[in-house]
């Protein structure tokens, strides 16, 4: 891959290579705790991408992939305030669910709290074998707030969320592997290459399927039977029917068709 541009905020980095970006946070001296600043750069770096990104990775600088809410901003909030600052991140993972291109988390370290929320936004996630899970909230007398309830539920299940927070407990990279939160296991360093490896992959697919998987999927899942089965249908047209899904379908059967006549 040929690395075409790079673009630097105060506490991101942003590397495009070919038509993949490579967002990285660069907080490392605080574990890439997230404040403000970095919700607002995230929110302000997802809406950014033009229609060449195709996929995008996440990653964490130093020793750790994320450690959640930087909870020095949030000790004096008044009910409003804390509202707000939820919203805030909840506008700025939206922009990573639903925004221009699939995004493959590359979790190492801690993803604890705020991070396993951020990583919950990602479409893929890539673990290495350092990565531990924990939703200490609960501890510490806080509510998640950045989208959890919603995503990290359906991520590995209420009462598995439940568990975390109501007791603390941590998982380690095999557990989160075992009940969902990672896709994909690797060695400690080699979590990176084994996203850039999907993300070509990805960046290949039709848009429009891409599209699709990432905006309508999680709708329907939240549709009930009919009126999921009747979405489908009309992404499944729409999607049929895109020149570029036409191109691959071609492509497809014509080299199913050279294969059955080799043989």
């Amino acid at each position: 891959l040929t690395m075409t541009s790079t673009k630097q905020y105060n506490l991101l980095s942003v590397k495009m290579l070919d038509n993949i970006a490579l967002v990285t946070l660069t907080r490392p001296a605080k574990r890439n705790a997230i404040n403000l600043d970095l919700v607002a750069e995230l929110n302000q770096c997802f809406q950014s991408f033009s229609e060449e990104v195709k996929a995008i990775i996440l990653n964490g600088e130093g020793e750790h992939f994320c450690a959640g809410l930087d909870l020095s901003e949030v000790r004096e909030h008044t009910v409003p305030q804390s509202v707000m600052h939820s919203r805030m991140w909840h506008e700025a993972f939206n922009h990573i669910q639903f925004g221009q291109a699939p995004v493959i988390a590359v979790m190492h370290g801690a993803v604890v709290g705020g991070g396993l929320e951020l990583a919950s936004a990602t479409h893929i996630r890539v673990a290495e074998s350092t990565a531990f899970y924990a939703l200490p909230e609960g501890k510490r007398g806080v509510f998640v707030g950045g989208g959890g309830s919603v995503r990290i539920s359906r991520l590995m299940g209420v009462n598995r969320m439940t568990d975390l927070m109501l007791t603390g407990r941590v998982l380690n990279a095999d557990e989160g592997q075992q009940i969902g939160i990672s896709t994909y296991l690797t060695e400690p360093g080699k979590g990176l290459e084994k996203a850039m490896e999907l993300a070509k992959g990805i960046a290949s697919n039709a848009e429009m399927t891409n599209y699709a998987v990432m905006h309508m999927l999680p709708r329907i899942a939240d549709q009930n039977i009919q009126d999921g089965l009747a979405t489908e249908s009309l992404m499944a047209a729409v999607a049929q029917t895109d020149p570029a899904t036409r191109r691959l379908l071609a492509e497809f059967l014509d080299q199913k068709k050279n294969k059955v006549q080799r043989s």
